[in-house]
């Protein structure tokens, strides 16, 4: 029997990246997955993968920041496979940025996405949780959560706050003895598309003065979510921080 055999799982930011390597992951492991993201036809590839692995996939494209379409979205996965037992709140932007540009869409876009979608699929897939009395919800957050470097400031305290968001529904949960567990994973430099979408081209001088170094792959952090998922039900843990061997900070 594979370790989360008939488990059903959303991952949010599922059209590449980390998102797309943790649901390939998991539904190699036997869950039925639910993949969320804004990009439709990217989902489709993704789904037409884990159907020729033999499991089960349904597609819902979503925007995070939309608290409806979140709210859809576990609807949606329950009213399919009758439950909803694992929630990876994976969508997220890295827009680093000088504060003095003064992007402040593209805060507000961080926020919404890194903070708020997570805070949305809180939301709605932990009544059915409670319910349930069974669930784990993931949140992908960063390395960044604990260090600030110029061009991160706003996208580190996103990170900071899903860390601390997670840690702090984690002791709820544990004080209320209720067996719903939580975890937040913290990645340090990986190869994803992420960098593509920064629009200050102030910020890659930070990252020029730096020697480059073997970054990790997202299906290294689609394992450390595998692991996570895959403990005892008494034991949770509560974050992984995952960086590069050549990553010194």
């Amino acid at each position: 029997m594979k370790p989360l055999e008939n488990q059903v799982v959303i991952v949010t930011g599922a059209s590449s990246g980390i998102g797309e390597a943790t649901a390939l992951a998991l539904a190699e492991a036997g869950a039925k997955v639910a993949l969320a993201a804004r990009r439709k036809d990217r989902l489709g590839n993704v789904k037409k993968k884990i159907e020729e692995m033999g499991s089960e996939a349904l597609l819902l494209q979503t925007d995070v920041s939309v608290r409806a379409q979140v709210e859809a979205l576990v609807a949606q996965t329950k009213k399919k496979w009758g439950r909803v037992d694992i929630l990876i709140n994976n969508a997220g932007v890295m827009l680093l940025s000088f504060m003095d540009k003064l992007k402040v869409e593209e805060w507000e876009r961080m926020v919404d996405t890194n903070l708020k979608g997570v805070l949305y699929g809180i939301a709605a897939a932990l009544p059915i949780m409670r319910e349930q009395r069974s669930g784990h919800i993931i949140n992908i957050s960063s390395d960044a959560d604990r260090k600030i470097f110029p061009g991160s400031a706003v996208y580190s305290a996103t990170k900071a706050a899903v860390t601390l968001l997670s840690e702090g529904l984690r002791a709820e949960l544990a004080r209320e003895k209720m067996p719903i567990r939580v975890t937040s994973i913290s990645p340090g430099a990986v190869a994803t598309e992420l960098a593509k979408h920064i629009t200050d081209k102030d910020v890659f001088e930070v990252f020029r003065s730096h020697p480059p170094i073997e970054f990790m792959q997202s299906a290294d952090v689609a394992a450390a979510v595998l692991f996570a998922l895959t403990q005892p039900s008494h034991v949770d843990i509560n974050n992984i921080l995952v960086r590069p061997t050549q990553q010194a900070t």
